[in-house]
């Protein structure tokens, strides 16, 4: 994996002296001129090699934004000689080493290298305690995702509420798990509730508990998801799905801390809530399907999550990784993707995002004996989209006997339905003109 180092360097000869000394070396180099144009990029990079006295934003200047940005990001300091004052305060100020002009090249390739190797480290953990957690791997080293992971490990530390949306599919409830795994409550539980699992009359019991001899079958007190999350995080998924009364009995939990089990008495919980919905809540406040004032208790912050065509480089990446899990779970002993399939399956839609393809791979690697994959397994196990059909990554559709293509077929339409019905299995139904249980039916057919 190759570092991005970020160069903030006002003199255009110094500037470029440290790109080409940096790019002979095997890095990938971003280069800018000041530091308000190295503001962007600090949540896309590994390390900050940036000038001290720089007009309009300088180094020191540049530091405490990168330390507020991305509290790990290692930034390394060029100084003038005999400016060591500077360099002192730079080092108060959380720089990870700094260098004097004039430098020596092996010098500054030895300060950024091993600044990346830092950096690796500490992305690697984050990556491994969101895995410990989860029993998935949290994959991605696009800008995209680097932006995303810098955000969380400097949200994960303050304990407050954030609202995580996304499209289906594209691993919300990894970034929920990767919050709690990074904050002052990880030794605390990690509590999730499915908004959208149960009907409003079961939803208030199973959230908020209940007492003993609350409603009929009540043979003893339960305690409900909050309060299995004292101490720790309730990650409340498809937020937008929770019945319009259950709104005003969550916000109380919210904003006060207290809950009040069903049939039983108010008492004070102590749980984080991370919020996730595909939803767009604030098109569900204006139509009145979601309460306002729960909305802004709940989004103190916002990450988004981007879908998968929105970060098509972490596609091979996700795939190998995805093809490795299924080999070892089916023992099936190597299997390799060659370079043409996972050049294809870059070029694909996925409206199901990351979820479809680690399900197009599991399918491709439970057909196969082994041995390198090449672009004919994408015939019967990824339908062409509108966004790549006619790209010739598959085999025409006439080269595939006549049940292959009307699986295909049936399995991009149910894909559709299921993109535009944001993942509602009974709203994809619907619009399919099917009943539910007919729709569930071909999805297990169709290994959806």
């Amino acid at each position: 994996m190759t570092a991005r180092v970020l160069v903030v360097e006002d003199e255009p000869v110094v500037r470029y002296a440290l790109v080409e000394l940096l790019g002979d070396r095997g890095f990938e180099v971003i280069a800018v001129d000041n530091g308000r144009a190295a503001l962007p990029h600090l949540g896309e990079v590994d390390v900050v090699l940036t000038d001290l006295a720089m007009p309009e934003l300088d180094g020191l200047e540049l530091l405490r934004e990168a330390r507020r940005v991305a509290p790990t990001l290692p930034v390394i300091v060029l100084t003038a000689r005999g400016s060591e004052r500077s360099a002192v305060e730079a080092m108060k100020a959380g720089a990870h080493d700094y260098l004097t002009k004039p430098f020596e090249v092996d010098e500054v390739a030895l300060a950024v290298t091993r600044a990346a190797e830092a950096s690796t480290l500490r992305r690697d953990a984050r990556r491994a305690a969101a895995e410990r957690h989860s029993g998935r791997p949290m994959i991605g080293d696009g800008p995209s995702m680097r932006a995303l992971l810098a955000r969380i490990e400097r949200l994960a530390r303050r304990d407050l509420t954030v609202l995580v949306h996304g499209e289906t599919g594209t691993g919300k409830e990894l970034v929920a798990t990767l919050l709690h795994a990074l904050g002052p409550r990880a030794a605390g539980p990690l509590i999730r509730f499915n908004a959208a699992a149960l009907p409003a009359e079961l939803a208030e019991a199973e959230l908020f508990g209940h007492a003993r001899g609350a409603f009929t079958g009540a043979t003893e007190a339960r305690a409900g998801y909050f309060a299995r999350a004292d101490r720790g995080t309730l990650v409340i998924d498809e937020i937008g799905e929770l019945p319009l009364a259950m709104q005003s009995k969550l916000l109380r939990a919210v904003q006060d801390g207290e809950i009040q089990p069903v049939g039983g008495q108010p008492r004070k919980v102590d749980a984080r809530v991370i919020a996730c919905t595909h939803r767009d809540l604030r098109a569900e406040v204006a139509a009145g399907r979601f309460r306002d004032d729960l909305f802004f208790r709940l989004a103190v912050v916002e990450l988004a999550v981007p879908p998968l065509r929105e970060r098509r480089e972490d596609i091979p990446a996700l795939a190998r990784a995805f093809a490795a899990r299924f080999a070892e779970r089916f023992g099936i002993e190597d299997v390799r993707l060659s370079a043409p399939l996972l050049q294809a399956l870059a070029a694909r839609a996925w409206p199901g995002n990351v979820r479809e393809l680690e399900n197009t791979i599991a399918r491709v690697v439970a057909e196969c004996d082994g041995g390198e994959l090449g672009l004919d397994v994408l015939g019967a196990a990824v339908p062409a989209t509108r966004a790549d059909a006619g790209d010739g990554a598959g085999a025409p559709p006439s080269a595939q006997p006549f049940r292959v293509q009307v699986a295909a077929f049936e399995r991009e339409l149910i894909l559709r339905a299921m993109g535009a019905a944001g993942g509602n299995r009974a709203e994809a139904a619907r619009r399919l003109g099917l009943s539910r249980v007919t729709l569930l039916d071909r999805m297990k057919r169709l290994g959806l």
